[in-house]
């Protein structure tokens, strides 16, 4: 079994930049992905008549109901348009700071889980509830005049409204959840981890930008990118070390790990008996194969 890759500690400037660059790819990539109506309108009858089937067809009661209450459903159209974002790079930044180590491959799974999106994008276009023909949802943002969101009103402009499945809304959301669940010491905290995404889920139903098998879809996507990271990285995001200096083969510039040279202990050599033997005039002489000449001095005339 390979061992898991070394940590690496990353860099302000470069991840910022890596994110803004990846997320202006993926609006493009998004945005530029053919918007056919038709095809989308059929998708969304297909997935209204299947959720009717189930007997799960409940958006279109959440929607009429929060929308007659006026300060929940703004409130929810501010947190559709907002908390998308500010949430996950807040979760970012928390692990920027706390757990370098697992940064990184958190991050993969982000990148990860949103790219595979845009094959569900390209390959089944959904019209969103909020402008499907087959039932009557009410768009949150036009008649509330909510500012801020890309999915109606001036910026619809500007954005594919039949990128629906699956639901990036979701996939982010539950990255964050799971990333807290695992990753944060205190309760309090992994509590709310466990509420943002559910909490998500309400609110995209409630506005009628997403059918609930859409968060299925952002779901799929997300178990995608934890399977990218564990592979790239060979381990899970929460068994990697904390800190990106305990790496092995890595320093925190990036550069290998040279060993430093141990100094050799001095070797003391035992004192050896040495066996003289006598001759019979009772002289000394050397153990048999000694050389004279090597074991003692050689006395020189003055």
């Amino acid at each position: 079994m390979r061992r898991p890759l070394a940590p690496r500690r990353p860099r302000i400037w470069f991840e910022i930049a890596l994110i803004a660059v990846s997320y202006w790819v993926y609006s493009l990539i998004r945005n530029a992905v053919p918007e056919h109506e038709a095809v989308a309108q059929r998708h969304a009858q297909w997935v209204w008549d299947f959720q009717q089937t189930l007997g799960l067809a409940f958006e279109q009661t959440v929607n009429h109901t929060i929308n007659k209450i006026t300060w929940l459903i703004v409130g929810m159209n501010y947190y559709y348009a907002t908390l998308h974002f500010v949430v996950t790079i807040g979760v970012l930044v928390w692990l920027y700071r706390r757990q370098p180590g697992r940064y990184g491959p958190a991050r993969t799974v982000l990148f990860a889980t949103t790219a595979v999106a845009l094959v569900g994008y390209y390959f089944f276009p959904l019209a969103p509830p909020r402008l499907f023909d087959g039932a009557e949802f009410v768009d949150t943002v036009i008649v509330h005049g909510t500012w801020g969101s890309m999915a109606s009103g001036d910026m619809a402009n500007v954005s594919n409204q039949f990128a629906a499945m699956p639901s990036m809304h979701i996939g982010w959301s539950a990255w964050c959840g799971v990333i807290l669940l695992l990753l944060a010491r205190r309760t309090w905290v992994r509590v709310l981890g466990v509420l943002y995404p559910v909490a998500t889920l309400v609110v995209i139903v409630a506005t009628g930008n997403h059918f609930w098998l859409d968060a299925v879809g952002g779901l799929l996507c997300l178990a995608f990118g934890f399977a990218v990271a564990k592979w790239w990285y060979r381990a899970h995001v929460h068994r990697l070390p904390v800190e990106a200096d305990a790496a092995p083969s890595r320093r925190a510039d990036g550069g290998p790990v040279v060993a430093e040279p141990v100094a050799a202990e001095p070797v003391v050599a035992e004192p050896v008996a040495v066996a003289v033997a006598r001759s019979d005039n009772g002289s000394e002489q050397p153990p048999p194969g000694d050389d004279p000449s090597r074991s003692r001095p050689v006395a020189t005339a003055p």
